[in-house]
């Protein structure tokens, strides 16, 4: 890890800090949770070691920083680290992360092939059933990618969003009730592109929407303090009154 974060290492690798792995590691664990919970343990030695990278990366980056190190290394993480960087342990080279990357992705695929059974294999195969839908979302358009089908670039996902925006509209004008499947299945659509959107712009929708859901927080308990204060609880207060202390209190923190 030292040397692919190295001058003569991988592009790619370089590129990575902290935020930019959160995805992968979360992925990774519940991969293992997946494992566990089929009591399939052939399998768990192999996501215990894609886990385990994730952990000596952080500990790598950590190690930079000064802060702590790691010792110690499973041999099978090991020789999957070698064999998934050729263009940094072997004869060829990458001159860009985009290089770095479609390497790695060429050696994944070929272990793919490999272990794939001759009937019913599929680019999709093996993305766990215990991720989080964000995750999953993700997962399933990264693995699309890698064989081409994929949008040009981030202003088409967001056309895609905007249409996707437009479809629920339109069925919400159609159904005074506000509920049923063609809505559920609308929002779903907008949500999928939505995650995509999200790997576009190089993060991951789990931790985009966390962060989401940790500034609502922040803001809706800000609200609730600044209205004690007052002598008031959210129950008292209109709608109208609660906007207008939650735009309050949102300026404030953009200051």
């Amino acid at each position: 890890m030292a040397h692919l974060r190295g001058p003569q290492g991988c592009p790619w690798d370089r590129e990575q800090d902290y935020d930019s792995v959160k995805g992968l590691l979360l992925e990774e664990a519940y991969e293992v949770v997946d494992t566990v919970n089929g009591r399939d343990f052939q399998a768990l030695e192999d996501e215990l070691g894609d886990l385990l990278f994730q952990v000596v990366f952080y500990a790598r980056l950590a190690e930079e920083d000064g802060r702590f190190d790691i010792e110690g290394v499973i041999e099978r993480v090991h020789a999957k680290l070698i064999r998934r960087h050729p263009h940094v342990f072997g004869d060829v080279r990458a001159r860009n992360a985009q290089e770095a990357l479609q390497s790695w992705l060429a050696v994944k695929e070929q272990e793919r092939a490999g272990e794939a059974k001759a009937k019913g294999e599929s680019v999709l195969d093996g993305i766990s059933a215990a991720l989080p839908a964000t995750l999953e979302a993700y997962e399933l358009g990264l693995r699309a990618s890698e064989v081409g089908f994929d949008w040009a670039k981030a202003e088409d996902l967001l056309d895609k969003v905007e249409e996707e925006l437009r479809e629920l509209r339109h069925e919400l004008a159609s159904r005074p009730e506000r509920s049923g499947p063609r809505l559920d299945a609308e929002a779903g659509d907008l949500l999928f592109a939505a995650a995509n959107l999200a790997r576009f712009l190089r993060s991951d929708p789990e931790s985009c929407l966390r962060r989401a859901n940790q500034k609502f927080k922040r803001r809706f308990q800000a609200m609730e303090r600044e209205l004690a204060t007052r002598g008031k609880k959210l129950r008292d207060c209109t709608l109208e009154e609660m906007e207008s202390l939650w735009n309050e209190l949102k300026a404030k923190e953009a200051k």
